[in-house]
């Protein structure tokens, strides 16, 4: 199995990868115009994974881990209980922008990457739980139930990575994202009745 400890020029050819299969999908691809696309032998390609299937998954992989290495980042730049809620899922919608239609729809239909769609969105749906539990023990919150506000934001979350908010809606991921953070906040720093 290849090592997880890349050379310079391996994590540069994975950085490729991840730019070319986000931008274009990769259903179509094969591995022979992954390394003339990429510029590189099929050899080196193989020391990042196995198999096509397999430079997929680790594109996926790098991409939301990167992703959700950003998203945190601006989350400890913020203070405030609602602050954190909107500018954890705005900046959820920020990474998701870039994602083309072709890319996410390759996703869905891949289960290796789709798995790491949705591991990454079960992440992210209980952080989600612990901003609002973190605010509502801090006092900035009024007093809901964490638990439920975080289900229906994990169901919501699961919507739009499975595409079904898109159909219904015609809000791309990272609009969908935007609404979400919107109706959350709303909801939990509502006075109560």
């Amino acid at each position: 199995m290849p090592s997880t400890r890349r050379t310079a020029r391996q994590a540069d050819l994975l950085e490729r990868l991840v730019a070319l299969v986000t931008a274009e999908g990769f259903s179509d691809l094969t591995l022979d115009d992954l390394a003339v696309r990429l510029r590189c032998s099929k050899t080196t390609l193989y020391q990042l994974a196995r198999s096509k299937q397999g430079l997929v998954v680790e594109a996926v992989k790098h991409y939301f881990r990167g992703a959700t290495e950003a998203v945190e980042k601006r989350v400890a730049q913020t203070v405030e209980p609602s602050d954190r809620v909107r500018v954890y899922l705005t900046a959820v919608a920020e990474q998701l922008r870039p994602l083309s239609r072709r890319f996410l729809d390759d996703v869905a239909d891949f289960p290796p990457a789709r798995e790491v769609y949705e591991a990454n969105t079960r992440m992210a749906a209980e952080r989600v739980r612990q901003l609002i539990a973190e605010g509502v023990s801090g006092g900035a919150f009024r007093d809901v139930h964490t638990a439920f506000v975080g289900e229906v934001a994990a169901a919501t979350m699961r919507q739009i990575q499975q595409g079904e908010l898109k159909a219904r809606t015609g809000l791309s991921d990272a609009e969908a994202y935007e609404q979400l953070a919107s109706l959350i906040v709303h909801a939990v720093s509502a006075a109560s009745s």
